[in-house]
């Protein structure tokens, strides 16, 4: 069984609550005893650390239900393979400080910087073999990160989209309302029914927009972020992304089209790594209809592909004092 610790990463103003997942199996010999390990990034809208919906703290935001959390199958599955791995609460979901609804993107992308700088502070962990799973818009945060950052090896990403929010927000949109998916959980069906006037109004330099969820319930989105998510486009990302890649995606995804994964592979860099694409049938966004042989299929590609990278003089200094 693999272990778990639980500890706060310091984000900017707030802290993070986040679990280290270790394997239960001694570290491996090379590289002085270290775990290769990866960062778990979550999907869009608020969720826990382990990739399912936030009801504990967005209680009004979601329907009741059980959900199969992807990143937690996914942290269970790379202990198995010998890597550790960080999951954490994003802002203002689980036991982490700050507000969902009023943070940008751009601020999602330096909490991972600094989930990251966490990860690089123990001693246990091999910073020459390391990577990241983004799902959704995690994804995004994942490939913004490792562009920039040379010792980051790997990625694996479930339902990336490729191009930008505007667009995927509306093409889910269509596919949700022909199949009536997610629709259940008010915080999905409010947005579903005012995305024109929310994508208006983001265009508009407007500060917030106030979503009624129920009678009872109410959001003030800022839209600052939507206005970067909708400037940002994946499929630019893409083609500065010199790593190994393998892209996953759920044959019945209604929140990010399937074809976006073929948009990112055509904008892949000739000179980069081959990528993988794994259709998993059946499965939605979350993966949860996909039973363990494809979360260990996941686990298994990633962990072979966290080979040694050369470290920049400051994180081989990190690592010596380590």
């Amino acid at each position: 069984m693999p272990r778990h610790e639980e500890l706060n990463v310091r984000a900017g103003e707030v802290e993070l609550a986040g679990t280290l997942t270790l394997p239960d199996a001694p570290p491996p010999a090379d590289r002085r005893g270290r775990y290769p390990n990866v960062l778990l990034l979550p999907s869009w809208l608020p969720r826990s650390r382990d990739g399912a919906w936030d009801r504990a703290r967005h209680p009004a935001w979601f329907a009741p239900g059980a959900d199969t959390p992807l990143l937690e199958r996914l942290a269970t599955a790379l202990a198995a393979e010998g890597v550790a791995s960080l999951r954490c609460d994003p802002r203002g979901c689980g036991a982490s400080g700050g507000s969902w609804e009023t943070t940008s993107l751009f601020t999602r992308i330096d909490d991972a910087r600094d989930a990251l700088g966490a990860m690089r502070s123990r001693r246990e962990l091999d910073l020459s073999r390391a990577g990241i799973v983004g799902h959704g818009e995690g994804a995004t945060l994942a490939m913004s990160v490792a562009i920039a950052d040379p010792a980051i090896g790997a990625l694996t990403l479930i339902g990336a989209p490729a191009r930008s929010a505007r667009d995927v927000l509306r093409r889910g949109v269509a596919e949700r309302a022909r199949t009536g998916v997610d629709r259940e959980h008010p915080i999905v069906a409010a947005l579903d029914r005012l995305s024109e006037e929310l994508i208006e109004r983001a265009d508009r330099g407007e500060a917030a927009m106030l979503v009624q969820l129920t009678a009872d319930a109410s959001v003030q989105l800022e839209l600052e972020g939507y206005r970067q998510a909708f400037a940002t486009a994946p499929r630019a990302l893409v083609t500065m992304l010199q790593r190994s890649l393998t892209l996953v995606h759920g044959e019945r995804d209604v929140w990010v089209d399937r074809a976006e994964t073929e948009v990112l592979l055509a904008q892949r860099p000739h000179a980069a790594p081959a990528a993988r694409e794994l259709l998993v049938p059946g499965a939605g966004h979350d993966l949860a209809e996909a039973d363990d042989g494809v979360i260990v299929e996941i686990a298994r590609d990633l962990a072979a592909r966290l080979e040694p990278r050369q470290l920049p003089p400051v994180l081989l200094a990190i690592e010596e004092m380590g």
